[in-house]
Formats: structure tokens, C-alpha cells, sequence
């Protein structure tokens, strides 16, 4: 009777711990929702302040070595963007 009743009180401390991972769990996917909307924003935020930056340096006359070099920046700073929203898809 004791043992059913031990057994009883770790079914419902298992069932509470449960209950908050859940709770915990929907916690955290709300976030990461909300950070996948702010990357987002951002993300076209930068491609617009890009598509501006390049604009202005091939108006003003870069040459192709500065090009080159621009060009390599921005794929840097995309493929972090991109590593951290792969980030937060797993």
C-alpha cells in the first residue's frame, strides 16, 4: 500500500514537471515567432539599405576592386542573417 502510494506521489510530480516543460514550451515558441518577425523586418530592412548603398557607390564611381570588396561584406553580413534565422528554425 505504501509502495502505491510513493508510486502515486512520483506520477504526480512527473505530471506537474510536465505540465510546466508545456507551459514553458509554448513560452518559447512564442518567442522565437516574435524574433523570426523582427528578423524579418530587419532582413528587408537591409536589403533595401543595400540595394541604397549600392546605388550610391556606383554613382559616385567605385571602381571594381572597391566593388568587389562592397560586395563581399554584404554577402558576410547575409550569410550571419542567414545562419541566425537557421538558428532559429531549429
Amino acid at each position: 500500500m505504501q509502495e502505491l502510494q510513493l508510486l502515486n506521489e512520483k506520477l504526480n510530480q512527473l505530471l506537474k514537471k510536465h505540465a510546466a516543460l508545456q507551459a514553458e514550451n509554448k513560452r518559447l515558441q512564442a518567442t522565437v515567432s516574435e524574433h523570426k518577425g523582427v528578423m524579418d523586418k530587419l532582413n528587408k530592412k537591409l536589403s533595401g539599405l543595400e540595394e541604397g548603398l549600392i546605388a550610391t557607390h556606383i554613382s559616385t564611381g567605385m571602381n571594381g576592386e572597391q566593388k568587389l570588396g562592397m560586395r563581399k561584406q554584404l554577402d558576410t553580413v547575409i550569410n550571419e542573417i542567414d545562419k541566425i534565422l537557421n538558428t532559429l528554425n531549429d
